[in-house]
């Protein structure tokens, strides 16, 4: 019997995600796309956070390339495979945080799924290339725009239209992941940040990542907007208990935090 093409774990309210066709660089087949969309779709309430990682050497070498050439079994879809699709908008719909745990080289659609991600913590194996230029496709996943806007329009380009690898440590230097550890502490440093938003207000920790990701996706002064009209809305829910049993918590992990 075969490996699963996507290995599941939740544990104290995180689920990690593991692309797991090593052998193949945890490329993404259509089987893998489709099995990456049902488990964002079947979330349940027990999961907060979500770690996405891959195993072996790599995070992702992108779409599967010997599937879109009719080598394997499968029918080669391009339009399909190539087009945004149910994945990152999956993906981009999700309430939860999701953390990205780049284990090795993120290319091309591997890129793209990483850049999907709320953030990045990387090990010192990842790299990051963007071939679409070299393979011969447009990007359909969001890393024109994504990229530039994270780390410049200039180092984008660089990137993009070079086709050239980018190192873990260039690419915290760039703004590109968060931080970069050794491979060992990769998922313990992803489950500490997780641990670390659990003990946020579940409810205003997933409508602060939508206020920030809309926000982000339009002008300086229409984000304040919608940052004023949530905050109005969501005012209304609080009561003088709720505060008071929360600041406890915040001035409890203060303490332990400053000893």
């Amino acid at each position: 019997m075969a490996d699963p093409v996507l290995l599941t774990d939740t544990s104290d309210g995180v689920l990690t995600l593991t692309l797991n066709r090593p052998a193949a660089m945890n490329a993404l087949s259509r089987e893998l796309r489709r099995a990456i969309v049902d488990a964002f779709r079947g979330l349940t309430d027990d999961v907060g956070v979500v770690i996405l990682t891959g195993a072996g050497r790599a995070f992702s070498a992108g779409l599967d390339l010997k599937e879109l050439g009719g080598e394997t079994a499968a029918s080669p879809d391009i339009g399909e495979a190539v087009a945004t699709g149910d994945l990152i908008q999956t993906m981009s719909r999700c309430d939860r945080p999701i953390i990205g745990a780049v284990n090795g080289v993120a290319v091309t659609g591997g890129f793209e799924l990483a850049l999907a991600c709320d953030f990045l913590i990387a090990s010192t194996e990842a790299r990051f290339a963007d071939t679409h230029a070299r393979v011969g496709i447009m990007p359909g996943w969001g890393l024109s725009q994504k990229l530039s806007r994270l780390i410049g329009i200039g180092r984008a380009k660089e990137l993009s239209l070079t086709g050239n690898y980018c190192t873990a440590d260039q690419a915290c230097a760039w703004g590109l992941v968060n931080r970069v550890v050794q491979p060992d502490e990769l998922l313990p440093t992803c489950r500490q940040l997780a641990k670390d938003m659990l003990s946020c207000d579940p409810d205003v920790l997933r409508a602060y990542k939508s206020v920030i990701d809309d926000g982000y996706a339009t002008s300086f002064a229409e984000g304040l907007r919608i940052e004023q009209q949530r905050n109005r809305e969501h005012a209304k829910t609080v009561t003088p208990e709720k505060i008071a049993a929360r600041r406890a918590a915040v001035t409890a992990r203060g303490r332990s935090q400053t000893r």
